[in-house]
């Protein structure tokens, strides 16, 4: 389960590096609306990025643990 939980942060992650990325774009263009509306799908998927990770370094954590 933490593999797979991994590899959801990973997705997470590049996703919210995609938005940054637009979102930078967009602001060089002067599209603010634009920009703002990427900043926040970066943020979002920056914060579930966050929680998956932990979730899957507390599966691995309780997995070492009871393998001891």
């Amino acid at each position: 389960m933490s593999q797979q939980s991994h590899k959801d942060a990973a997705q997470h992650h590049e996703n919210a590096a995609k938005s940054h990325r637009t979102a930078a774009e967009h602001h060089e263009k002067g599209d603010h609306d634009a920009a703002h509306k990427h900043s926040t799908e970066a943020h979002t998927h920056s914060t579930k990025a966050h929680e998956t990770s932990g979730t899957a370094h507390r599966s691995t954590a309780s997995s070492a643990g009871k393998k001891s």
